[in-house]
This record gives structure tokens, sequence and C-alpha cells, in this order.
């Protein structure tokens, strides 16, 4: 689960985390009443949305404006507000529509001596999560790992116990941080670390963080996920959750217990195992096409599951061809059977349906099929449904 950057510093503040003074506002009369209070001489004001690279994104009305603004007077709050809320941001993680920008975050300035780097993730490897940093903060991550892996500096620590003094003043060095930046940097790593654990989080990212001139380390960004699977011992952090920012035919999976995500291809899937979902994938890929989503249907998946999956695959317009691949192990081929026939019935298809069908009561489900009268073009293998499937499509 995703929050917004105002929603993760008021976690990190409540933990005793260095953050920045900030208000959020819904309209160009709240922000201008924020930067007043927060003092009127300089503040930045940072569109909300779930997604990175605001800094740089633009806004599709007003393409010369960026998601994260520095204002130093009521006018330029008042415009600047304006330019953002209701209308569109696009960046390197929005695709090319954007996505609307509905709250702001004023906050105000620092004097900032340097930018760097932290984050928290768990290593699957090592069982334990594991702290990284880097002196290349303000920077794309994946780009620092990809160029320069050896400025990013990583502490494992174990759960139960929290990240430690010594471990602190190693990281210390390699960002070179001396005197009372070490003792800030005690405070603000192991704090952050212990937030991690506490709140069940499956990442925790600071970037930029920054030392002010004084020595003092502060989040002047912050992004949290959460475990979606630990949420039931988090009801407050479940209330954070904004359905705006989420893709309506995923929260519509998510209710129907499907694990679905839109993807910006032209073939829609449906398959059951999320391995097999991302061989379908691969396959389709390697033939010429372009998925339009994952979509696992799960093991034990009923008819009214499949006839939804079916409804939210149809009402993707960009969808030209669905392949419905299944293996049936827990799944029954002739549930698939009888669930693809009742979905015909209920939503139709529209476009051309490739079957591939393999496992458990396979010959019963072939013959279901066979016998209907709905216009199906059989698989006999999966590289013969991804064939299929692309010239349909095509």
């Amino acid at each position: 689960m995703k929050i917004h950057e105002f929603q993760a510093k008021q976690c990190l503040r409540k933990a005793g985390v260095a953050v920045p003074k900030s208000l959020v506002a819904r309209s160009p009369a709240e922000a201008v009443a924020a930067f007043e209070e927060l003092g009127g001489r300089l503040a930045v004001i940072k569109a909300q949305i779930h997604a990175g690279g605001r800094g740089k994104g633009t806004m599709v009305e007003v393409p010369e404006q960026h998601g994260v603004q520095l204002v130093r007077s009521v006018d330029e709050v008042r415009q600047v507000a304006n330019n953002l809320l209701g209308n569109r941001l696009v960046t390197i993680q929005t695709g090319t529509e954007g996505q609307t920008v509905r709250q702001v975050l004023v906050e105000e300035g620092c004097d900032i001596d340097r930018e760097l780097y932290l984050g928290i993730v768990l290593d699957r490897a090592e069982k334990v999560p594991v702290l990284m940093v880097s002196t290349e903060g303000g920077m794309e991550i994946e780009k620092v790992a990809a160029e320069t892996p050896e400025l990013i500096h990583k502490e494992h620590f174990d759960p139960h116990v929290g990240l430690q003094g010594y471990q602190v003043r190693k990281l210390c060095r390699r960002l070179g941080l001396t005197g009372g930046s070490v003792r800030s940097a005690d405070k603000f790593m192991r704090a952050l670390c212990r937030s991690y654990i506490e709140l069940d989080c499956s990442l925790l990212e600071i970037n930029p963080l920054v030392v002010t001139k004084e020595g003092d380390l502060l989040a002047l960004d912050a992004k949290i996920n959460f475990d979606d699977n630990a949420m039931f011992r988090h009801p407050d952090l479940r209330e954070l959750r904004d359905m705006d920012e989420e893709d309506p035919a995923e929260l519509r999976a998510g209710n129907a217990g499907l694990s679905y995500v839109t993807l910006d291809g032209n073939i829609g899937c449906l398959v059951n195992g999320a391995g097999l979902a991302m061989s379908t994938m691969d396959l389709i890929k390697l033939h010429g096409g372009e998925p339009a989503n994952f979509l696992d249907v799960g093991g034990g998946a009923e008819v009214e599951q499949v006839i939804e999956a079916f409804r939210i695959l149809l009402d993707d317009n960009k969808v030209k061809a669905v392949l419905v691949n299944i293996f049936g192990g827990i799944m029954r081929c002739t549930v698939i059977a009888s669930a693809l026939l009742e979905a015909y019935k209920t939503v139709g298809f529209s476009v051309p349906l490739v079957v591939r069908l393999e496992g458990t009561e396979v010959e019963e489900g072939r013959k279901i099929l066979a016998e209907s009268d709905v216009d199906i073009i059989n698989a006999n293998d999966l590289t013969d449904a991804a064939e299929k499937v692309v010239a349909a499509a095509g």
C-alpha cells in the first residue's frame, strides 16, 4: 500500500524523525494560508501524487510548470497552487496521461549543505532488512546502482535489535559525516530503521536526505510503502489509503480476490498462477505481441470470479484479443470452461478469444467448449497459444 509524501512525513514525525514543517492544501486559498503560517518568506510547493520524479515532471495543461516549485511570495504561492491543483502531472512513473493533483504540500525552506540518499528494503537473500545510503542524493537510485554501484553503502540489521551505533558510524564515515552530524545521523537512522519494522513497511526511502548548514539531518522527501499482508495490524494506516490514486481496474480486481496489474499492450491475459502468468506474458512478447495486463485468478477461483475477470479485461478498450491460459491443478479445467461459457452469456466477447487448457479434467473441459456455440480459438500448448493470440490481436 502506497501513501503520499505528507502522510509519510506524519508517520516519521511521530517516530521522532526530523522532517521540515509543512501543511497540506487542497485549494489556492489554503496554500496561501499555509505559506503565511510557515513564516511567509520561503517555501516549497509539492504536488502530492503516488509517483516519483515530481520535480522533473511537467503539468499537462501548463507544460512549463513542474510538480515541485520554490515560492517566495503570496502571489507566487497562489499562482503555483492554481497551476497544480486539479491539473495532471506527468512524470517518468505516471505514463503519458499523468495523474491529477488533488492536494499540495506547502513546506518551509531550509539551508541545504549536502544532499544524500537513504533507503530501507527487505534483502530477501539475507532474510533481513538492509539500510542503504549514498552520497548521490536527489538522483534516481536505480541509475546510481547501474552506473556507480560503489557509491551505495549497505548495512543489514536485525529486526529485533535494530540498527546499532557502530553501524551508524561506519555509514557516516562513508558519507563523510563528522562532528554533530554523526550524532544527528545516529538518532535519524536508528529511528528510521525502527519505524520500518514497527510500521511493517516494504519500502522506506528518503531522497534527498539533506544535511543542513547547522549539520543536522532532515528528511526533505519521504516515500513509504506498506506490506499489504500486515495491514490487519494497522487499522490506522489503512485509513491513509487514497483510492483516487489507484487504478480503478486494479481496485475492482482486488475486491474480487484477483491479482491484476494494468499494462500498456493490447492482449488481455487470464491465467491461474503468478509464475504461469509471467511466462504467458513472456511468450506473448517473444512472438511480437504486448500484454495488456497481468491477471492471476489463483488456484481456487469460483465461476463468479472468472466472470468478473472477463468483465475487467473487456472493459479495457485497448484489448484486441484475450488469451486464457489455464493449468488445472487445484483449479479444474471444467470450472474454467463453464465460467467461459457463463461469461459469454453474461458479458459477451467482442474480441477474439484464444484458450489453452491443460491439467485436471482437461478433456472434459475441452469437450464443454467444443460442444458450445461460442467462437473460441483452441491452442495445443503455450507457444501455439501465444502465436495465435498475437495473430488475432494484429
